[in-house]
């Protein structure tokens, strides 16, 4: 059952990546978008296949990979099933550094704010777990979560501060701050995609040890696992998925909180099966989100980032009304 789920999930994966290359203000047939990718031209349809919707769809399967993925990794090590890089401030952590780099030293480019994309990255989510830990009784959800929409609430403010001073950085930012992955350059998934996977290899080594983390830091210790390693390896492999997917298409929420319930209901808690899961559901969720943005308001586009939160926002909404929530 959990095969023919995943397989399932790869066909529809397939599907909506075709229909990614195909679909848009202007609807162009199969067999043209065919000729395109196997003999590229200098059409129109061609340029339009090769230059737009092939390099936006390879950003949304990066990034929705590393959202869907940095969620159930940030789930798993704070033990906390509202968790989302969204959530706690980790996108938030990584808008705030790219916004500076944007406005005092003049970066233009991904390639050349990414990094500072991941420090701000890593400082968020360290803070948010210092914060969290505050305290006799530890880590608890609540904790954690308030910690990180304290923590955005802070980087967003001084972010629009930054960005409302500085006309010129507003200019910049404006499409990037909703959230998109419109007319990026096949360049900026090259320059993410070596991060992105190696945040993935980090997330598969440990999936083991974060199984015997959810039972606590005592009992997974007794059980032989490497918590404070697996946790310090976590927050690595979080800060490359969120900084880089953050960096490259700005801060998008919804995705790493929803793929990782909605996998989580099927397979079960185990991140052996979970992280497979998500690492579909993911890509499979940001390029319907872009689809529905396309086609909603054509021959205009809604923001991808506004289109996954319009989708999202109903289901966060949902998960704090279940009654499932606490067992999860």
């Amino acid at each position: 059952m959990r095969v023919t789920g995943l397989l399932i999930g790869l066909i529809a994966l397939a599907v909506l990546v075709v229909a990614s290359v195909a679909l848009g203000s202007k609807t162009i047939p199969l067999d043209q978008v065919a000729s395109a990718v196997l003999h590229p031209g200098h059409s129109d349809t061609d340029l339009v296949i090769t230059a737009l919707r092939i390099p936006r769809t390879a950003l949304a399967l990066l990034v929705g990979a590393a959202l869907a993925v940095g969620g159930a990794l940030i789930q798993a090590f704070t033990r906390n099933p509202l968790a989302d890089p969204g959530i706690l401030g980790v996108n938030a952590g990584s808008a705030l550094t790219v916004v500076v780099g944007i406005a005092f030293f003049g970066l233009t480019s991904v390639s050349q704010y990414l990094w500072l994309a991941l420090g701000g990255a890593a400082v968020a989510t360290v803070l948010v777990w210092l914060i969290g830990t505050l305290g006799r009784r530890g880590a608890t959800p609540v904790r954690m979560t308030l910690a990180g929409v304290g923590l955005t609430a802070v980087f967003g403010g001084v972010t629009s501060m930054i960005s409302l001073a500085s006309p010129r950085t507003l200019q910049a930012m404006i499409g990037w701050m909703a959230g998109s992955i419109v007319g990026a350059p096949l360049s900026t998934a090259g320059a993410i995609a070596p991060l992105v996977i190696l945040g993935l290899v980090i997330a598969g080594v440990i999936a083991r040890d974060l199984n015997a983390m959810a039972l606590g830091d005592e009992l997974s210790a007794a059980l032989g696992s490497r918590t404070a390693a697996t946790r310090i390896l976590a927050i690595v492999a979080v800060t490359l998925l969120a900084g880089s997917a953050t960096a490259a298409a700005g801060p998008i929420g919804f995705v790493g909180l929803a793929c990782a319930h909605i996998v989580r209901s099927i397979v079960g808690p185990d991140h052996r099966l979970m992280l497979p899961g998500v690492l579909v559901t993911g890509p499979a969720l940001l390029l319907s989100a872009d689809l529905v943005g396309r086609v909603a308001v054509a021959p205009s586009e809604l923001q991808t980032g506004i289109a996954v939160a319009v989708l999202g926002g109903p289901l966060f909404i949902a998960l704090v009304r279940s009654r499932r929530l606490a067992a999860l």
